[in-house]
């Protein structure tokens, strides 16, 4: 199939959460002849109040599990009523009792809750194929996982292609594919993100657009800075940065695909499809010094400082420290260090319980002079092209947290030079990031 020819198309659960939303989605289809395939999320919540599909199928197959019956009847037809609706307003002439039928079944003989969250995908697809009239393509034909539950990149992509080059125009299910013992699974949160930019390689497409309910990717989060500028060009390293910091417009495992086979990405929203959106690209063109592209941060963070005098001489010293963390199954986020000490900061969650063990067990390996462990604290990472090496731009953050009257418990620079990663106390976090995202507005 022609590149120029397809544009791969996918929409997020706000999009496709109730009929009129749907029928939005299914017109961005219909208005664009190059938007050959589209790959679907599950109903998402329709107000503030309400419950994601994918949130009702946990519960509904938890309730199978437990013989609830009362319940898991009755949250059966709640989420039968779901697709449903959607189905009279805008296919009524699919028939999904079958469909329904079957997963009910599938529940009560615990088939796995990869199983039950995956329908949500499944029925989706169903609804969207039927009303564009594109083939119906089910990932767990040709999305595929090990053993070891990691995804199979390579395996994936030649089946994908196969069976995507037989259709002229296909609706794929976001979030799950299957193990080899053909049990289903799903990817981690965002998986339909995933599945997207995997069908976008596999048809080797023009373009993947991602449709939600925002106007693109924001400078900063609109929940901490009121009216943050819209980033209108991104790049997939930038992009990561953000993500992984919080930002979540975009999960940072959709960007490997697309990046692999150098794919743009257009984020999109349904509700605005006139919005111009973000491009995601593979690189910054034409730009001279440091372009900030945006600002993002999390809480929940502890700070864990080793200090002994020559350390630097030691060889080893930080292997030790780094093998206790690994024994006791703790992720270290950043590993900022000066001559005589070394602070690993990790998520504060993964201490919970083990505290007094592993700084034993480092007393214990790497005999240190003193070893502390600081909670409270939260990252900031100020991301942008030429970052870490423009000063001017290093100065602002700084400038920014001092004028603030803001501490800067600690700082790390990658290598990369696309960002710098500033911690602060977490009482102080929303204050910061409003603090930075001025100062680069001046």
């Amino acid at each position: 199939m022609p590149r120029e020819a397809v544009t791969v198309a996918k929409f997020g659960g706000s999009s496709l959460s109730e009929p009129v939303r749907f029928q939005k989605a299914l017109d961005v289809v219909r208005a664009d002849e190059r938007r050959r395939f589209v790959v679907v999320s599950a109903p998402g919540k329709r107000d503030a109040g309400d419950r994601k599909v994918t949130d009702m199928l946990y519960a509904c197959y938890e309730a199978a599990q437990n013989a609830n019956e009362a319940e898991f009847t009755g949250l059966f037809e709640k989420i039968k009523e779901r697709f449903e609706t959607i189905r009279r307003a805008l296919c009524p002439g699919l028939d999904l009792t079958e469909d329904y039928e079957t997963i009910k079944v599938s529940f009560r003989r615990r088939m796995g809750r990869d199983y039950a969250a995956s329908r949500g995908e499944y029925l989706n697809g169903k609804l969207a194929a039927a009303c564009l009239g594109y083939a119906f393509v089910d990932p767990a034909d040709c999305v595929f996982f090990k053993d070891d539950g990691a995804f199979d990149a390579e395996r994936t992509n030649e089946a994908l292609h196969t069976r995507l080059s037989a259709e002229e125009r296909a609706v794929i299910p976001g979030f799950y594919g299957s193990m080899p013992n053909d049990t289903i699974r799903t990817f981690t949160r965002g998986g339909s993100d995933v599945t997207g930019a995997i069908v976008a390689r596999a048809v080797d497409a023009l373009l993947y657009e991602n449709w939600t309910d925002v106007d693109g990717f924001l400078m900063a989060d609109p929940h901490i800075v009121r009216d943050p500028k819209l980033i209108s060009t991104i790049t997939y390293h930038e992009l990561r940065e953000l993500s992984y910091m919080g930002a979540t417009v975009l999960h940072e495992d959709a960007v490997l695909p697309v990046r692999m086979a150098g794919i743009p990405i257009l984020i999109k929203n349904t509700e605005h499809p006139e919005a111009p959106g973000t491009m995601i690209l593979p690189r910054r063109e034409g730009s001279e010094g440091c372009v900030i592209t945006g600002i993002a941060g999390r809480k929940g963070f502890s700070a864990l400082t080793v200090e002994k005098d020559m350390m630097n001489g030691e060889l080893g010293f930080v292997r030790r420290i780094l093998e206790v963390f690994e024994e006791y199954g703790i992720n270290f986020e950043h590993m900022p260090t000066g001559i005589d000490g070394v602070t690993l900061v990790a998520p504060t969650e993964q201490l919970s319980g083990k505290r007094t063990a592993v700084l034993a067990a480092i007393c214990r390996a790497a005999k240190p002079e003193s070893v502390e462990i600081r909670d409270g604290l939260a990252l900031i990472a100020v991301v942008g092209s030429g970052m870490g090496r423009d000063l001017p731009a290093l100065s602002k953050v700084f400038e920014a947290l001092a004028g603030a009257g803001i501490p800067v418990l600690l700082t790390n620079r990658s290598m990369a030079e696309n960002n710098v990663i500033v911690g602060v106390d977490t009482a102080r976090f929303e204050e910061a990031i409003r603090a930075i995202y001025a100062i680069f507005e001046k």
